[in-house]
């Protein structure tokens, strides 16, 4: 080993063997009736590891995951992670064209799914990739090798971590961009230590963590992980989620921490339970991934208390570019619930402007972030790449500015990224799609204001000559962007047009297209 060795940090392989290393007996997953100790957990990941390896997957192999919640997951996520594979999520709204992209342009070499709900999918990308070595099942399946039984044939050994340095390649996610095709975004291990050790500084985790995970685990639980391991907690995991479901749970097993996107808040808040479910034991409510209604924030602080702590980040720097803690959210304040929270001092956050200068104080500008929280950069894509780092600094696209009390605002969004319902929608991939129809001339998709979701999406269309437009024709372009793309990327309004505005480069000006939408708001997204 080299004397450069001698500086390196813990990373998240180190930190997910000592955090499962730490505990016994203890719970470490709930769900259902399915309880996990820590020691089952380990023996598990140990299993799943061999298991790998007796296939030829270990370290800087390139794994794509699918799945609903079950306990198996969050095992895999570690195996994955301790066995030094390079990780992508695959979406569980996906469409095949989207799952069979990311596939390829990852260079996944193996894939490993839930057969309840995924098996038919796995099939038909099996069929479309030739490249596709290795099927991995979680449980019996006609398409795949059965993994949980391939594992169950190994005795568990003590966990080893990878040799790997903070600067390798740990994981490809991918997120849309402008050229309609989804960008890779490539993570070191160094990007989710400190995501990990800026969580473990500033985030207000309960001192007995029993954590509430309702959305997938394949995506959101792998970042609260490491955090709810090394404080000897748990995760409960309720199977769906419903109002009743999530107030039976929390007064049941007297959870302390959950984390929701906002509209589950506006669920919650609006369901009869709030007025009469016992959550006293709930301190902390993380919520983030979208833009939430002050209104609504304020409401749910009125009714459970100062329990809410917001996160702010992007896939290119996760989690914690800003945060806002408990005290700091202010019921009688709409500006300040408005806000992401103040910038972490972990990072570097500058506003700049269009020549990569700060702002004057109090001016608006773009959100650039340096520091170790920062992808490496997008798979394959140089001149993104170059755009995203222009200056030394990575460009997020958003545009905010900080108030007096240094709380940031976002107040704009330089990409055409939509956020409905904490999920991303890049209206390049809709347009693509509703372009396809034969009665439309033109069209530009943006984000609209939507009190439930935050943004909806609404495709603006210029029909062709002699088309009539209709409510039934309405209904078949959203019809068809739902079967090509997804519900969550699906239109909730169409409205026929005129003339789509340019800019003075011949682009559609989705500034003046969103203009009359939200005039009036705070914020413009």
């Amino acid at each position: 080993m080299s004397l450069d060795a001698l500086y390196d940090p813990p990373l998240m392989p180190h930190l997910m063997i000592d955090g499962l290393n730490r505990y016994h007996d203890r719970p470490c997953l709930l769900l259902g009736d399915n309880v996990i100790t820590y020691a089952e957990m380990r023996a598990l990941v140990s299993q799943l590891i061999q298991a790998l390896a007796a296939r030829g997957v270990g370290k800087g192999s390139r794994v794509a995951y699918i799945s609903g919640n079950r306990p198996e997951v969050l095992a895999n996520i570690a195996a994955m992670q301790i066995a030094g594979c390079v990780g992508t999520p695959l979406h569980p709204m996906g469409s095949l064209d989207d799952h069979a992209y990311v596939l390829e342009d990852a260079g996944i070499e193996a894939l490993i799914f839930d057969p309840t709900l995924f098996e038919a999918r796995a099939a038909e990308l099996k069929a479309r990739l030739p490249g596709l070595k290795q099927l991995l099942s979680f449980g019996p399946s006609e398409v795949g090798e059965d993994y949980l039984a391939l594992a169950a044939g190994f005795e568990p050994v003590p966990l080893v971590a990878p040799d790997v340095k903070p600067t390798d390649l740990a994981s490809v996610n991918y997120t849309g961009g402008t050229t309609g095709k989804p960008k890779g975004v490539m993570s070191s291990y160094r990007t989710s230590a400190a995501m990990t050790m800026i969580q473990a500084s500033e985030w207000e985790f309960p001192e007995e963590l029993r954590m509430l995970i309702c959305t997938p685990l394949s995506h959101a639980a792998a970042a609260f992980f490491i955090p709810v391991l090394q404080r000897g907690g748990a995760f409960y995991v309720p199977k769906g989620f419903t109002p009743d479901l999530f107030f039976d749970m929390v007064e049941k097993h007297r959870i302390t921490a959950t984390m929701l996107v906002p509209v589950m808040i506006y669920v919650l808040l609006d369901s009869p339970r709030a007025a009469t479910a016992d959550i006293s034991s709930l301190q902390t409510i993380f919520y983030g991934a979208s833009a939430i209604s002050p209104t609504r924030l304020a409401e749910g602080i009125r009714r459970w208390g100062p329990i809410f702590y917001q996160f702010f980040g992007q896939s290119e720097a996760p989690m914690v570019i800003a945060n806002m803690r408990k005290s700091e959210h202010d019921p009688d304040n709409p500006e300040r619930l408005a806000s992401c929270g103040r910038p972490a001092p972990w990072v570097h956050v500058g506003l700049l402007d269009d020549d990569n200068r700060q702002v004057p104080a109090g001016e608006p500008g773009e959100v650039c972030v340096r520091g170790p929280l920062v992808m490496m950069g997008y798979k394959d894509k140089p001149e993104q790449t170059a755009e995203a780092f222009a200056g030394g600094w990575l460009h997020t696209g958003d545009i905010g500015r900080l108030d007096a009390d240094g709380f940031l605002h976002i107040i704009d969004r330089k990409k055409d990224m939509v956020v409905t319902g904490g999920f991303n929608v890049f209206p390049r991939e809709v347009e693509d799609v509703i372009s396809q129809d034969p009665s439309v001339g033109q069209v530009a998709v943006i984000g609209v204001p939507d009190e439930r979701w935050g943004e909806s999406v609404k495709a603006l269309v210029v029909l062709r000559p002699g088309v009539e437009g209709s409510e039934s024709l309405k209904e078949a372009i959203m019809a068809r962007v739902k079967d090509a793309k997804g519900s969550v990327q699906a239109p909730k309004s169409v409205d026929f047009v005129e003339r789509i505005p340019l800019t003075p480069v011949g682009k559609p000006d989705k500034k003046a297209l969103r203009a009359p939408f939200w005039e009036g708001q705070a914020r413009r997204v």
